[in-house]
């Protein structure tokens, strides 16, 4: 981690965390909490005001989604940015195997510098887009956080997801307008229904919503995927996105 001096205050552990994280794993979580509010802060990779509540909207907001996630899982998380929920789902979740794939290297080296820290010797950590991935590597779930919408989501998650496996998404409160719109795509990947869940609700006061995306028939997935689905309206939005991200890298 960098040298430079950060006065911002690390947020308390909350009881909660004791609920969702085993007494060996609590550590590691607080160890995270503390890179995320300190280093993240001041690289840019979380907003200053989220420092606060941390643990109520990043930490055990994304603890919970291992509730989809079958045991001994090899995950990918795409856009993982500083590691949500890729890393949380890592210290959670130790019988998971977890690639974090994120384009700007910014972002891949603080990742690679707590993996590091912390020891997770079960997290990769790759610097690339989603789609680079696709005809290469396929996992057991494809997960995500505030990326992009469901319809531009499953071009670039599906083609990473094995025929058993699934796509498990943490998504807001347009997830059903999102779900109806994405119909088309779909339907040319071959998806089945799309299944809505509220996780944490016993635990959290604002549970977590994520859909969860698997395959209609997995024995008739082949790859590579029908072309172009991921649609040609999407690909000047990524050129553009990439632009960005090469200068912000």
């Amino acid at each position: 981690m960098s040298d430079t001096p950060v006065s911002r205050e690390t947020p308390s552990t909350p009881d909660l965390a004791r609920r969702v994280f085993s007494t060996e794993r609590l550590p590691l979580a607080e160890r995270y909490a503390e890179l995320l509010a300190t280093e993240g802060v001041v690289r840019g990779l979380i907003g200053p005001r989220e420092a606060p509540r941390l643990w109520d909207r990043h930490l055990l907001n994304c603890a919970v989604l291992g509730e989809l996630l079958p045991q001994h899982a090899t995950v990918c998380d795409i856009g993982s940015g500083a590691g949500l929920p890729g890393l949380v789902l890592a210290v959670a979740r130790p019988d998971l195997r977890i690639t974090l794939v994120e384009p700007l290297l910014r972002r891949t080296t603080f990742l690679d510098e707590v993996v590091a820290e912390m020891r997770l010797d079960r997290v990769e950590v790759v610097r690339a887009r989603a789609d680079a991935l696709h005809g290469r590597r396929r996992f057991d779930v494809v997960t995500s956080r505030a990326v992009a919408p469901l319809e531009r989501l499953l071009g670039w998650s599906m083609p990473l997801v094995e025929p058993q496996g699934a796509l498990v998404a943490m998504k807001g409160s347009s997830v059903t307008e999102e779900i109806e719109q994405a119909a088309r795509v779909l339907r040319e990947l071959g998806c089945a229904p799309p299944s809505v869940h509220v996780l944490g609700a016993a635990l959290l006061s604002s549970p977590t919503s994520a859909v969860r995306v698997a395959w209609a028939d997995p024995g008739r997935v082949s790859w590579p995927l029908a072309p172009g689905v991921a649609g040609p309206g999407t690909t000047g939005s990524r050129r553009r996105t990439t632009r960005k991200r090469r200068r912000d890298a």
